[in-house]
């Protein structure tokens, strides 16, 4: 394959690190220069970058019902911009320091869905959006017993108020193309399922 990246993180160089903010979320504001394509180096840039960490994003799967387990649950952030500010999306959660990333998506399968996992299969990793945020997805396809899913969950001190759905495999991929489903991680995953159920299946019938 060509060479498509020129440059590595060792063509860039940090001046200066600000904390803008530092709460439960942290803004950092970013000094930095960094080599240009027709040589030399560029003036020092500032950025405001949102540190919130990283996170994982599970897609769980019923091969025997071929039904997703999905969650529902209200996020400011759509309000502006979607009809509905509740989102239908994959389980989620953040990882804690020192977690490992499977153990955030049984973890978060139990608090948000009430669901146990199966065989994790990691899907991939992508960042989040680079331009202004540091955070970086892991995502994961597990199998599940879709028939014990149901209900109203979610962890009171984190106000969550999380509803979950069974949806049919044909169902979820339609709904890409209809608009139905808006969040990234989401989006994602189910593509990448869609890409990939073979590999998938091949490996959970392996073990």
């Amino acid at each position: 394959l060509p060479k498509i990246q020129q440059f590595s993180d060792q063509d860039i160089q940090v001046v200066k690190k600000e904390s803008l903010y530092d709460g439960f979320f942290k803004m950092v504001k970013y000094h930095f220069k960094h080599r240009l394509y027709r040589g030399g180096w560029s003036d020092v840039i500032e950025r405001e970058v949102f540190e919130r960490g990283h996170a994982v994003a599970v897609l769980p799967y019923d091969p025997i019902l071929k039904e997703f387990v999905m969650i529902e649950q209200v996020r400011i952030g759509a309000l502006a911009t979607s009809s509905s500010p509740w989102l239908l999306e994959v389980v989620a959660g953040i990882i804690d320091e020192g977690e490992e990333p499977e153990d955030v998506c049984r973890r978060e399968a139990q608090e948000e869905a009430g669901i146990e996992l199966h065989n994790l299969h990691r899907a991939l990793s992508y960042l989040a959006s680079p331009g202004g945020t540091t955070e970086r997805l892991e995502v994961f396809v597990a199998k599940v017993d879709a028939s014990q899913a149901k209900g109203v969950h979610g962890l009171d001190y984190e106000s969550e108020d999380i509803l979950v759905h069974r949806v049919a495999e044909e169902q979820a991929l339609e709904w890409i193309n209809d608009g139905k489903i808006e969040n990234s991680a989401t989006l994602i995953a189910l593509q990448w399922f869609a890409l990939n159920k073979q590999r998938v299946l091949d490996d959970w019938s392996s073990k």
